[in-house]
């Protein structure tokens, strides 16, 4: 086979995984929206398992388009990019809209799983696509790849299918029976605010300036800090960003400062960095750091802050922290503190 003829089937592989990371990142801001007004239960259980798939699913593309080369070619870099913009910006856009459809909240609830399915279908279709692709070119790894994510992706969609009809009978008690169930204390978004309430509590032992800006940390549904950065980093300039002279450093140089950054910083830089140069290694070594924080304003807190609100933490909310912390700022207080709490659970 000639050199070019190999050069076109990597060209066209690469193209698809693009289209699946940003398919990927895209659905991460979609589930996050949709359990911030999703009741707990089975249904929320199902839509914060599959975020943590689709996490790891975005993961898993980017290092296969990394050991591709992706990059090194500027034609794949600019279809990367098309592919990301699009994906994100549709997924933005969305987002408000799933927080306000519907007459009532079931109604809302249930639009939503209706376009976790269509959802659901166009990333099964994707990877049909994708591994079909792979297999045509020779590419094995790629191929199995596709078809473990594929294997993901069937299974939520025949968990969002089941649960349809047990959320249109919710709409049908609201709407038609007037015997609502929705209740909004026990949202996704209502729990992370009660999560991060005992945090704002104790940071007013310190300041009443700190109690007020972990209040408004607090106020955030998870998933828009990050949604935020997004949208600035795609019109931001290199004077907004929290690198100085980013334009100017190589990419293991940026890679050596992203650990200090914020989940709203970090989305900034990931949008600025897909705009302009595209570098692999900058774009993979985000992706390993964005997630969510133990709590909604926690990246916004002092180390002080934290280590008063981790006084009343339970043992998993220790962990998370000492987690987040160990990939992030590595402070030894903070850390310290943790440790103390799961020394004494």
């Amino acid at each position: 086979m000639s050199q070019s003829k190999q050069q076109q089937q990597q060209q066209k592989v690469v193209q698809y995984l693009n289209e699946a990371e940003a398919t990927e990142q895209a659905l991460i801001r979609v589930l996050q929206s949709q359990i911030a007004m999703t009741p707990r239960g089975a249904y929320r259980n199902a839509l914060e398992t599959h975020l943590r798939e689709t996490r790891d699913h975005a993961r898993r593309v980017a290092q296969r388009l990394q050991e591709l080369g992706q990059g090194s070619n500027p034609l794949m870099a600019v279809v990367g990019t098309v592919e990301s913009v699009i994906g994100q910006a549709l997924a933005l856009g969305k987002t408000p809209f799933d927080l306000l459809r519907g007459t009532g909240g079931e109604e809302k609830v249930l639009k939503n799983a209706k376009d976790a399915c269509a959802t659901e279908a166009l990333e099964i279709a994707t990877y049909t696509s994708l591994e079909a692709l792979a297999r045509a070119v020779g590419d094995d790894e790629t191929a199995e790849l596709a078809a473990s994510i594929r294997g993901d992706e069937e299974k939520m969609l025949d968990r969002v299918m089941r649960e349809l009809p047990k959320l249109t009978r919710a709409v049908v008690g609201a709407d038609v029976d007037g015997n609502g169930s929705y209740d909004i204390t026990t949202t996704g978004a209502a729990d992370a605010v009660r999560g991060a309430g005992a945090a704002s509590k104790n940071a007013a032992r310190k300041t009443s300036a700190a109690a007020k800006r972990s209040a408004r940390q607090a106020r955030k549904v998870p998933g828009v800090a990050q949604a935020e950065g997004e949208v600035k980093g795609a019109v931001a300039s290199e004077d907004d960003l929290a690198i100085a002279r980013y334009d100017s450093l190589t990419a293991d140089e940026i890679t050596s400062r992203l650990t200090d950054l914020s989940q709203i910083d970090l989305a900034k830089v990931d949008a600025y960095e897909r705009k302009h140069e595209n570098r692999t290694t900058v774009l993979s070594r985000i992706s390993t750091l964005r997630g969510d924080e133990p709590w909604p304003g926690y990246d916004e807190q002092s180390a002080a802050d934290i280590q008063s609100a981790l006084s009343d933490a339970d043992e998993d909310r220790a962990r998370q922290v000492r987690a987040y912390e160990r990939s992030h700022k590595n402070r030894a207080g903070v850390l310290n503190a943790a440790e103390r709490e799961l020394s004494n659970a």
